[in-house]
């Protein structure tokens, strides 16, 4: 009986973490969600640029390279896209200014 009952206990932890691993795993394929208007370009106040910089650079590790070109970058084209990375597409003048070399200038 104690067998039986430990080996229904630790089934039960084996489908209950494969089920916590597939809707972890299905949280990040959801679309970020935005009204389009809010990113678009022109759509800020330069004053607006700090806090959404701040948001954009939330979680990168080069905290501060992120939020000084962030902040160039939101001066030029008064927005910013939504979310910590990519999404640069909603926001066209963020997308398409390039460094010299031609690289991306906006995180």
């Amino acid at each position: 009986m104690a067998k039986s009952c430990g080996a229904i206990f630790l089934l039960a932890l084996i489908v209950l973490s494969l089920l916590q691993t597939m809707v972890m795993a299905n949280g990040y394929n959801y679309p970020i969600k935005f009204d389009p208007k809010r990113y678009r370009q022109g759509s800020l106040k330069i004053t607006q640029c700090p806090s959404e910089c701040d948001r954009r650079c939330k979680q990168t590790q080069y905290h501060k390279a992120c939020i000084t070109f962030c902040n160039k970058c939101c001066r030029k084209c008064l927005c910013v896209p939504p979310g910590y990375y990519g999404n640069k597409q909603v926001c066209g003048c963020y997308n398409n200014w390039k460094t010299q070399e031609g690289g991306p200038k906006c995180p």
